[in-house]
């Protein structure tokens, strides 16, 4: 399940979702803005960033980052890059935030002990969702994060319950949060086909933005012919693109023949990086995931 790529859906449509996360949001979380931001020397990515308005000078910067998977380095590259950026900053923030958002505690990188001053300080904030309570208790927003943590079967029932509760809100946000929600499902059920999801929510996914993209992505079967030679282009364009910047953030900066060897990579092949890298920690491990694509014909050279 690709869970970044959901809550990152989340927190641009509701920036102000983070702070109903915290015990002291600031008085302006309305007017902040989520976005993901370089930093040179050395270049790397963060990809969730709450700026401040423009019109608050300096304001406050929150980080936040999604951890879903064990990370043993977790802390060391969360810090890093946040302080990093908070230096080359420094003329445009007054103050610095870190959210780090896990499933439950036991994810949490094991060895804390360097960095126990930074943990327990009020700028540094552990939400763990299995924590925030029931789901039908929490605001509709923070539901919907929870319901990325649950199983199969609790998640289909609670689904279908923030459907309903959707009803009460406005117009637009029942609609944002219908989108929301089913991304959250076809993504959660990938190996089940449109009509199970849809009798599962009982809606038509047709009816969503959510499944005309991935439709468009090519993540659901029945891609469409004639123009999908065209479309299928533009689709490797943009997965080839992103998953070079997540790898750059998971492993380092790639050398030139570690990038070619990505750039020649297909579609599916891309898509199934992207599921892999999830787990990467160094750049051993995307050589060895490389390597284990030459026997299945890629036609790369020098693999």
């Amino acid at each position: 399940m690709r869970r970044d790529s959901i809550f990152y859906k989340l927190f641009q449509q509701s920036p102000t979702l983070l702070f109903e996360l915290l015990t002291n949001p600031p008085k302006n979380a309305d007017d902040y803005r989520f976005d993901s931001v370089a930093v040179k020397e050395p270049k790397f990515e963060i990809d969730g960033v709450f700026l401040p308005p423009e019109t608050e000078n300096p304001g406050v910067v929150y980080f936040c980052e999604v951890q879903f998977q064990k990370d043993e380095r977790l802390y060391e590259r969360v810090f890093a890059e946040s302080y990093l950026y908070f230096y080359r900053n420094r003329d445009r923030f007054s103050n610095l935030h870190i959210v780090i958002i896990y499933p439950s505690r036991s994810l949490e990188q094991s060895e804390i002990l360097p960095y126990l001053s930074q943990l327990n300080s009020p700028q540094i904030n552990r939400i763990y969702l299995d924590e925030l309570g029931d789901i039908r208790s929490l605001p509709v927003w923070v539901a919907l994060m929870v319901l990325t943590t649950l199983d199969d079967q609790q998640a289909t029932v609670q689904a279908r319950y923030l459907l309903a509760r959707s009803e009460q809100e406005s117009a637009s946000s029942n609609r944002a949060i219908i989108e929301l929600l089913t991304t959250i499902m076809v993504y959660k059920f990938e190996d089940k086909s449109q009509r199970e999801v849809e009798q599962m929510l009982g809606i038509t996914l047709q009816q969503t933005r959510v499944y005309r993209e991935i439709k468009q992505e090519g993540r659901e079967e029945g891609r469409e012919e004639g123009r999908e030679e065209g479309r299928e282009e533009g689709r490797e364009v943009e997965a080839r693109s992103l998953i070079l910047r997540q790898l750059t953030r998971r492993v380092g900066e790639l050398p030139q023949q570690v990038r070619s060897r990505v750039e020649s990579l297909s579609l599916e092949q891309l898509e199934n990086l992207g599921e892999a890298l999830l787990d990467f920690t160094s750049m051993a491990d995307l050589d060895a995931w490389l390597a284990a694509m030459l026997p299945e014909g890629t036609g790369q050279s020098g693999m």
